[in-house]
């Protein structure tokens, strides 16, 4: 088992890629210019209209956002407040970039909730001291958000962040009619290995089966969080029910291999676990709350036809 404290950062550590920033400006040499200048540090997305800039923020997830004040169709202001109306991107930090000079032009962008109001023709020294400034503050900001999300004993993710994610999963699945995998799994008899072994080893138990379980995934989309109690769930982005059922066999086996010895189970010598897979399909109905209770009904069937074991099903 790894540290406590590895573990934490682990969980902390910034993502293995460049940062994301999108230009938003109708004129593409305003855009080649920006793009000019921060090629090489960050992987940089452009949209030319309102309507772009807004899909492409939902689906990219920028870390800044670089937003011309004055296009057609829908102005800069009426793009930040849309943003920052959307749960997905209203954390995201805009810095307007605009040929207006007027106090009140750059006290309207603040108010709608811009952090920043660069003007026109910019000095790319200057852009890019202040979108790294931005960049720090929001790396800073997300991790203090993690740590809210992270539960204290097994340093897995927690339910609150479990809730939150997969609503913005089930949202992003429906948007591109991709499926969505999620597993419910139960320690089995966790009850009788904490009265036989005391709380204290049931916790250092605990913290292993998350460990072994955040093992088996992957992907950085995939997510491992604790539910409650000897609870665990994992969300499985974009995974179909075959690649759902080869993660929990992953974390049925991770968790054997522990060899946590368990001589009060009724199923084996030491501890395993239950599992529910339920998977929506790009024809689903339903809502989030709906394949959440379709992975719970199938862990109650695992468990009733004897435990250790994985059940499964299709939400219609």
């Amino acid at each position: 088992m790894l540290p406590v404290d590895a573990t934490l950062a682990d969980l902390l550590k910034e993502p293995e890629r460049k940062p994301r920033l999108l230009v938003v400006d109708d004129q593409p040499t305003n855009i080649q210019v920006l793009y000019r200048v921060f090629a090489d540090d960050c992987q940089v997305f452009m949209a030319t209209s309102g309507e772009q800039a807004l899909h492409t923020a939902r689906e990219e997830a920028p870390d800044v956002i670089l937003l011309d004040v004055m296009m057609p169709d829908m102005d800069g202001y009426e793009v930040c407040r849309q943003l920052k109306q959307d749960s997905a991107t209203r954390d995201i930090p805009i810095l307007f970039v605009t040929a207006h000079h007027e106090a009140q032009e750059e006290a309207r962008g603040l108010a709608c909730g811009a952090v920043d109001f660069i003007t026109k023709p910019i000095h790319p020294a200057v852009v890019r001291a202040r979108v790294h400034t931005h960049l720090t503050l929001k790396r800073q900001t997300d991790v203090l958000k993690r740590l809210v999300f992270i539960d204290a004993l097994t340093h897995a993710f927690n339910r609150r962040y479990f809730d939150e994610r997969l609503t913005e999963e089930w949202g992003r699945a429906q948007r591109t009619g991709k499926p969505l995998g999620l597993l419910l799994i139960d320690v089995d008899f966790f009850k009788q290995f904490n009265d036989v072994n005391g709380h204290q080893r049931g916790d250092d138990a605990l913290r292993q089966v998350a460990q072994a379980l955040k093992g088996t995934i992957l992907r950085p989309g995939d997510v491992v969080c604790r539910y409650g109690g000897e609870e665990f769930a994992c969300l499985l982005p974009d995974t179909d029910l075959d690649g759902a059922l080869q993660v929990a066999q992953r974390m049925k086996l991770a968790v054997r291999d522990l060899a946590i010895g368990h001589p009060a189970s009724a199923v084996a010598e030491v501890l395993t676990i239950s599992a529910g897979v339920a998977v929506r399909t790009p024809t689903s109905r339903g809502d989030a709350a709906a394949l959440l209770a379709l992975a719970d009904a199938q862990l109650y069937r695992a468990k009733a036809e004897g435990r250790a074991r994985v059940c499964h099903a299709v939400l219609d």
